[in-house]
Parts: structure tokens; sequence; C-alpha cells
């Protein structure tokens, strides 16, 4: 959540800030609940220190005590109501745009940084499915629409980048993690999932537990109420595991093949940094993507996301776009955030430096994701990158 105490200090920046990502009128009820809840609590004090009596009470002592009392009962329930509203309001306020991030909330409204490698020229590009070996009327009649088998080396080819991506960022420095995909509803809240994309997480009602739509939700909750050491940061990690969506409000959308789907794998990077190395940290996790989408061997380009186009958490992303032959565009297949200490704040992981408590920041950043093995199909036709090959790929994709 944002920095309340700062939004205090200056409404106008953050109202305007806030405006840019569709928030504003969540930040004005926020500061509203929060006005009223302030107001409230001087009162609160006061009748409270009017109960301490000292010495022995007076008959007449005693009767205004019990007024005393009654008003303070009321008063508390006020107050617990009005900090009740406050917090769910507060979790509906996303994190404020960096100045950098372009207005809009379009496609067409991204910032393009820069392209790398040339887009194959292709008289008759074969679409992924009809490269691969990915069995989607199978997997209908077991799991419904949007699921798909991957079969033989189209699996192959898969595994050999979530290898090529763990052992890459494992000789950075990165700590693996295979992380739980079944996760509580403080999670979701805590990384700002919840409440503003509720409607794309399968939930399992009768265990309280929702299927994780990424492994950064995991892994931000790795250190949960935690108080972290500051020679101990950044921490770095990388995840590997199936993440799930339902889609809602993709209907009619890549309907064909394997492009947008309910489960895919995905190798996640997540750091927590201090403040003041978020930034680069965020450059750092950039590098990493683009070093494994060069080394493959795709074109793709970087662009940042419009401030409508973010997520609730982030305060920049930049977005990895491949391109993609059958479709003639480049499509997104990474997305590198930095939340700063929007998500610490709802999941309390702060550090200690110079007996200070402070929200670390986090960050975020797909390093592979199944998508991109659907980018090596369609750019190469079928042939396979000798940077795959190396992860036990075949030289080339049959059916």
């Amino acid at each position: 959540m944002i920095d309340l105490k700062a939004a205090r200090a200056d409404p106008g920046g953050f109202g305007a800030a806030l405006a840019r990502k569709g928030a504003a009128e969540a930040f004005e009820q926020l500061l509203a609940a929060d006005a009223r809840w302030r107001e409230l609590v001087p009162r609160v004090d006061e009748l409270r220190a009017r109960t301490k009596l000292k010495g022995r009470p007076t008959p007449e002592q005693l009767e205004e005590l019990q007024r005393v009392k009654e008003e303070l009962r009321v008063a508390e329930e006020r107050l617990a109501e009005a900090e009740r509203e406050r917090d769910e309001l507060a979790l509906r306020v996303p994190n404020i745009p960096h100045p950098t991030v372009p207005d809009g909330a379009t496609e067409e409204d991204v910032d393009e940084l820069r392209r790398v490698g040339e887009p194959p020229v292709l008289a008759d590009p074969r679409e992924h499915t009809e490269i691969g070996r990915f069995e989607m009327e199978r997997a209908a009649r077991i799991a419904g629409s949007r699921f798909g088998y991957w079969v033989g080396d189209t699996a192959l080819v898969a595994v050999a980048l979530y290898r090529l991506a763990l052992e890459r960022l494992v000789e950075k420095g990165f700590v693996p993690v295979l992380p739980p995909v079944l996760v509580r509803e403080n999670a979701l809240i805590g990384t700002g999932a919840f409440p503003s994309d509720e409607a794309n997480v399968y939930e399992l009602a009768g265990d309280g537990l929702y299927l994780a739509g990424t492994a950064e939700i995991p892994l931000s909750a790795l250190h949960l109420g935690e108080i972290l050491a500051a020679d101990e940061l950044p921490l770095r990690y990388v995840g590997f595991s199936p993440c799930f969506r339902r889609e809602a409000g993709a209907a009619g959308r890549d309907t064909r093949g394997m492009i947008r789907v309910h489960q895919f794998n995905k190798v996640e990077q997540f750091s927590f940094t201090r403040p003041q190395q978020s930034w680069d940290e965020h450059e750092l996790l950039l590098a990493n993507t683009e070093e494994i989408v060069r080394d493959i061997g795709l074109p793709y380009r970087v662009v940042v996301l419009p401030a409508g186009d973010m997520s609730a958490a982030s305060a920049k992303t930049y977005d990895v776009e491949i391109w993609f032959p059958s479709q003639g565009r480049y499509r997104e297949c990474a997305s590198i955030s930095n939340t700063t200490d929007f998500q610490a704040r709802r999941l309390r992981t702060r550090y200690r430096e110079d007996g200070a408590l402070e929200p670390v920041h986090t960050l975020n950043g797909t390093a592979v994701v199944d998508r991109m093995a659907l980018a090596v199909l369609e750019n190469f036709q079928g042939e396979v990158p000798e940077s795959l090959r190396a992860y036990g790929a075949p030289a080339r994709v049959r059916r």
C-alpha cells in the first residue's frame, strides 16, 4: 500500500500521480476516511485518560466514570469502524507510477526503448501448433478450453528454456526456489493481486487457498512479517513454478494455440533491496531477461508500459516483447517490475539500519515463460538454437 503519512503531506502530488492510474477517486476516498479516523483518535485518547482515577474514588466520581466508560465504548467502536474503512480503502489504492512512466492505458501508449535482432523473413510462416506437438483437444476433454499438453520434442524445448534460465541466474547469485503454488489470501493481498485482480484467481474455497498466478506471489511472501538485516540485502531469488490464471475478460482473445492459456510454467526473478538500490536492481533484472532472449537468438523489443496498463503494485514495468512471425507482431513474453515499498508495507517486510525499521523494496521479473518456447518454434520454424540444445532440446522439433 502507499505511504499514507507521505500522502497526507503531499495530497496534491499523490493525487495527480494516482490519477494517471485512474485511481484519483479511490485516493480521495482514502484521504477522507483517514481524516475521519484521525478526528476520532484525540477523543478516544481523552476519554481513556479520564478513566484513570487516582486514589479512592467518590460516589460521584464512580458515577462519572461509568458515564465516561460508556462514551469510550461508543467512541472506540466508531474508531474501529473508521479504521476498518480506511484500511479497506487503502487496499484499493494502487502504487504511484514513476515519473518516467508514460501516460495512457493501451498497447499504443507504450514507450518503446529499443529493438534487438531482425525478424526472420519467411514466405509462409507456420504457427506454433503447426510446428510443435500440442494436444489441445485431448486436454479439453479433461480440463476444458485453454489447456494443452506439451508432448515430445516440444516439451523438451520448454524444459531446456527453464534449465537455461535457472542455471544462468544461479550463476549470477540468485537462490533457486521451488515455491508452493497454493497460497492463502494474505499472500495475494500482500502482492496487490487482491483486490485488483480477484477475477483472474482460481479459488479452493473449501480450503481457504488460491492457485498462484505467478511465482511472484509466494516469493514476495517468503519473508512475510520479517525484519531483514541491511547487510543481507539485496536478497535475490529465482523461482520455477506452474502458474494459473482464469483469464477472465479475455474471451475471444488469442483463442488459437497456446498463447493465452489457464496454466503455464515460468522462471521468475525476485529481489528484496534497500530503497536506494531498487532502480539499479530494476535495470539488472531487465538485463538478465534480455541476455537470455538474445542468447536464444529471438528478435525482441523493450517497452515501458503506460501508467494505466501496469499492475496495481507496480511503479514501473518493462515488457520484453518477442516477434511472432505467424502474427507479424511483437508479443509480450516478460514483464519486469519495480513495486518499490508497496508490497513490503502490506507484507510487513522491513529491514533494520542504524536502529530504524523501514520497508524494503521488492522487484519481480520474468526470466523465461512458456510463451518464449512458442516464439522459438515460430522464429526458427522447427529448428532449435544451439543454446537450447546444450540443455537437452533436440536439433529439430518433430511432431
